[in-house]
């Protein structure tokens, strides 16, 4: 199994990562270990992936939530950010419906005690 950018690629997957001087129909299972390692380079080099990205979004998000820009609101409430309607729907972003509190009758009241009967009758 190859590993690229800290990411296991499935052996039987067809090699289209867009390397255009890689034949895009060899499975990965036959890429050799000097074509991973030309893969492993050219994604460190050029792109951010894993721990880097991460934290370059979060960073962008936390930049939009401090700035109080209007995305920056919506991530902070946990609504959805890209202009999606919220009236139906949105249930990933909004979480599980909460009912209306539905107030419960007061408890009947337990019967009440016989009195006491009078001494001498």
């Amino acid at each position: 199994m190859a590993r690229v950018a800290g990411v296991d690629l499935p052996r039987d997957k067809r090699g289209e990562v867009a390397i255009t001087y890689m034949d895009p129909n060899k499975r990965v299972k036959a890429w050799t270990e000097d074509e991973v390692g030309r893969i492993r380079d050219i994604i460190e080099r050029e792109l951010k992936v894993e721990g880097d990205l991460r934290r370059e979004v979060s960073m962008n998000v936390k930049r939009l939530m401090d700035i109080g820009c209007y995305r920056g609101i919506r991530h902070r409430r946990g609504l959805p950010v890209r202009g999606q309607r919220t009236h139906t729907n949105a249930r990933t972003r909004k979480g599980p419906r909460r009912g209306v509190m539905v107030k419960k009758k007061p408890a009947a009241a337990a019967p009440a005690a016989p009195a006491p009967k009078k001494a001498g009758a």
